[in-house]
């Protein structure tokens, strides 16, 4: 019998580092070396970020498995993972993996934990390693904080359905012009821009920040006023409803540029067709690789999901 505190079910999801991409790519360390070096950078920082993690990773696993059933599932299995109902969900990574697993939880309870701290400040990483033994026991008996996050879905006509943490991007592949019908309420137009930006408020100091910023500094600088500061433009990560802009938006005698900035709400969700033939997508939260296709006559409708993530603090 295994000496472990309990039988809980623990899910560590860990990552790929950027050396063990690039020796996916270039077959060997040394070749990865020279491809590096050739380019004039550092490939000892590569060496020492997987030093680092790799040791993280054995240090957490050494831990956990002491506090309960351990599972190590690498991120790229995720989407295909099926957790269990009362699982605790452990991450080792940046922010962007932890907002990348929280979309496919459901009641699961999730703890960040940061590698490598003088690497990476990580928002959604209030833990470290040395953290797991104190609090692991704590978030069993549900004696921990949690904090909901409210997270973005889109549905299509086709039955799919696809979950954002941060965001969610509808438009085409590449530097091309979306052309697609978008209605909100009983409003509704064509369009030719470069696609819509959906924020949640999570997500709402990243991408969202970005586009309010260049807006904000565009309508100061036309307007000859003071640029205001697009930090205070942020929402709570629990808020029932969501932010949607549209990007670089086009008028013209077939597309309209009116409803451009909006608020989705659980009674008002965003509806868009596509009139793209080929290349249109809809991906969440930067992970353009997973994504659905969002091409001629398909139907999108954005709405405040139904689920949210919960995060240990």
């Amino acid at each position: 019998m295994p000496d472990r505190l309990t039988e809980n079910k623990i899910v560590l999801v860990v990552r790929r580092t950027r050396l063990d991409e690039l020796v996916a790519r270039f077959n060997t360390v040394d070749q990865a070396r020279f491809y590096v070096e050739h380019l004039g950078a550092d490939f000892s920082d590569y060496q020492r970020e997987d030093r680092t993690y790799k040791t993280t990773v054995r240090d957490a696993e050494r831990a956990l498995s002491r506090l309960g059933r351990l599972q190590a599932v690498d991120r790229v299995y995720v989407p295909s993972f099926v957790f269990g109902e009362r699982d605790t969900v452990v991450v080792l990574g940046q922010d962007g993996l932890v907002a990348n697993v929280l979309k496919y939880l459901g009641q699961q309870l999730l703890v960040g934990v940061n590698p490598d701290p003088a690497r990476w400040e990580g928002v959604l990483l209030p833990f470290t390693v040395a953290d797991l033994d104190a609090l692991l026991p704590e978030v069993f008996s549900r004696k921990r904080p949690v904090r909901d996050v409210t997270m973005a879905q889109v549905t299509l006509n086709t039955g799919e359905t696809l979950y954002g943490v941060n965001d969610l991007f509808l438009g085409p592949r590449s530097h091309t012009s979306a052309r697609y019908s978008i209605g909100l309420g009983s409003r509704s137009e064509n369009h030719s821009s470069s696609g819509v930006i959906v924020s949640t408020g999570l997500g709402s100091t990243g991408w969202f920040r970005s586009i309010v910023a260049g807006a904000t500094g565009i309508a100061a600088s036309l307007a000859g006023r003071p640029l205001e500061d697009a930090q205070e433009r942020s929402f709570a990560w629990d808020a029932d409803y969501l932010y949607f802009s549209v990007r670089e938006p086009w008028p013209s005698t077939t597309s309209a540029a009116e409803i451009t900035f909006g608020r989705i709400t659980p009674n008002e969700p965003l509806t868009m067709v596509s009139q793209m033939p080929e290349n249109g997508v809809i991906f969440s939260d930067g992970i353009e690789a997973d994504f659905l296709q969002f091409n001629a006559g398909t139907r999108a409708t954005v709405a405040v999901a139904e689920k949210k993530g919960h995060l240990v603090t």
